[in-house]
């Protein structure tokens, strides 16, 4: 029987009465192209990325993945001298649940953390599904990777210190990717944060069903997520682990990672779950479950109580990371 679900903080519960008429928690494939035309990403376009003229802003084309086209990188570099050599690196994955956004989605929170560390952001756009099914976004993400390490020193970027970054499908991504780099001997990247990350597509942890039809992205939008990126293998037992990191039989050898989720949110046990198989391979990883968050929850309400420690978080670890 499904147990009645956590509340939501009470800041938070506010703001998704807010938002309840323009967000549905259960999106179905056929309403996929009617979100990819809302207002909210035609908004994106207007962002002021310079932050007031704190960082320079380049789109840069780059190769992609052999036999596929290029992919777009945005490049956000502080425009101030560069004075104790290459900066780090954040490189930016955008969330959407694999099938909307792109390269501005979130990336406000990492230009955030990049203008108080003084780092670079680096932002890559990936091929979306249906249209483009697994390995099509991984594969993007990992040649943006490979792309950003040999050219780090275009843009005064420090090669030897990447931290991937993403939020939902970003942070899914971006779990991907540190598993790729590894098992490939890529680029070495020193650390992960995977925000509210989206690591299983079999879609059946306790808290997918006790959030049904709650917040901002239940299990039906889960469903539609992944059924678009993998098919009719969903939830079977082919599924590769750069796909959903969740099906990783090795979690060892991987960078330091950071993880947070709401309680109150679809995501909250495959998270907590990866978290655990972290530190069950002897690897490093901080875990944070906001209590009451829903998914997305500091995005949409900045200013609550429980979105400021989140924030904090976030910039916390990647100081003590990046030695900053």
């Amino acid at each position: 029987m499904t147990q009645a679900p956590p509340p939501f903080d009470p800041e938070l519960a506010a703001a998704l009465e807010l938002i309840k008429d323009v967000i549905s928690p259960g999106l179905t494939m056929d309403e996929i192209a009617e979100v990819r035309q809302g207002a909210g990403i035609q908004l994106l376009a207007e962002l002021d990325l310079t932050m007031d003229g704190y960082f320079e802003v380049e789109d840069r084309a780059v190769p992609g993945p052999v036999g596929a086209p290029e992919i777009s990188l945005l490049i956000c570099r502080p425009a101030a001298p560069v004075d104790a050599g290459p900066r780090p690196v954040i490189y930016h994955v955008h969330g959407g649940g694999m099938i909307i956004g792109n390269n501005r989605v979130g990336v406000d929170a990492p230009l955030a953390w990049a203008k108080e560390l003084d780092a670079v952001v680096v932002s890559v756009e990936y091929r979306l599904a249906p249209e483009h099914p697994h390995p099509a976004p991984i594969e993007d993400v990992y040649a943006g990777l490979e792309w950003t390490a040999a050219h780090a020193g275009e843009f005064g970027g420090d090669a030897g210190r990447v931290v991937v970054a993403g939020a939902s499908a970003g942070g899914g991504l971006s779990a991907a990717l540190a598993l790729l780099a590894r098992d490939r001997k890529g680029p070495e990247l020193i650390g992960q944060m995977l925000m509210c990350p989206m690591l299983d597509d079999r879609n059946d942890s306790p808290s997918t069903y006790q959030m049904a039809g709650l917040g901002v992205w239940d299990r039906t939008a889960n469903e539609t997520g992944w059924t678009a990126l993998l098919g009719e293998r969903r939830g079977g037992p082919d599924v590769s682990a750069y796909a959903a990191p969740a099906r990783a039989e090795d979690l060892s050898g991987l960078p330091p990672a950071f993880l947070d989720v709401g309680s109150a949110e679809t995501f909250r046990d495959e998270v907590v779950a990866y978290a655990s198989r972290i530190w069950q391979a002897g690897g490093v990883a901080e875990l944070h479950v906001w209590p009451g968050g829903f998914h997305g929850f500091d995005g949409f309400a900045p200013q609550a109580g429980v979105s400021r420690a989140c924030r904090g978080a976030h910039v916390g670890w990647l100081r003590r990371l990046l030695g900053r």
